[in-house]
């Protein structure tokens, strides 16, 4: 398991298109190393519900039909990392999701220590099987892991499968992250702290690739100035 030095935060962004298992690995990282995974799902509802600023001018937009905005959503995240229980590190799943995203986050960076990148790369056609049948728990929304096999191990809900993994959707949403997030590699894939592992393998397996990956990346000689 990756040590956190004292005093060094693990701080990771997770990338790669939808069906890589980033939200699986991301929940067991943060789990496992007592640290918060963050996705913009998950801040977005809670900042709706808690009516805060950047919540109400989410809410806006989305009732309004449009993608949440760099500004909107960079706010949010940027609340989200003032929290304490973000000191020791956490787990960015799904932001950022476009350059300027990116080029904030770095911004938000500054005292937190290294930033470590982590691309889950898996062959297209794998994508697509493992799309058509991920399901979600129909009362929290929450991603269903392999593991559970017809209800909810966070709150005992219906597995469903999603609204937007259906087969006409999921070739776009691909085509999506190609055109708007696939330029964050480029952005990133520089670094010392970047790291690429092969997602399609068992789930235990790229668990313990992308452990190694961050302790090699979060080492005192990778260790970066942004």
């Amino acid at each position: 398991m990756t040590q956190r030095r004292p005093g060094v935060a693990l701080n990771v962004v997770m990338l790669g298109p939808p069906g890589a298992g980033k939200g699986t690995q991301a929940e067991r990282f943060a789990r496992t190393h007592g640290i918060p995974k963050i996705s913009t799902g998950d801040i977005l509802r809670d900042a709706v519900r808690s009516g805060t600023e950047l919540g109400r001018a989410a809410k806006a937009t989305m009732h309004a039909g449009r993608l949440v905005g760099d500004d909107v959503i960079i706010g949010i995240v940027g609340e989200r990392l003032e929290l304490p229980d973000t000191r020791p590190g956490f787990v960015l799943d799904g932001f950022p999701r476009t350059v300027p995203q990116a080029a904030a986050l770095d911004s938000l960076m500054t005292g937190r220590g290294p930033l470590v990148i982590v691309e889950m790369v898996v062959p297209e056609e794998v994508l697509l099987r493992r799309l058509g049948a991920r399901r979600i728990c129909g009362s929290c929304g929450v991603n269903a892991p392999i593991e559970w096999i017809t209800a909810c191990g966070n709150c005992g809900g219906t597995l469903v499968h999603r609204t937007d993994d259906g087969e006409g959707i999921v070739g776009e949403r691909l085509k999506v992250y190609h055109r708007e997030t696939e330029p964050i590699v480029e952005f990133y894939s520089g670094r010392p702290t970047f790291r690429r592992i092969d997602g399609n393998q068992p789930p235990d397996a790229v668990t313990a690739a992308m452990d190694r990956a961050i302790c090699e990346a979060s080492a005192p000689a990778k260790e970066v100035r942004l």
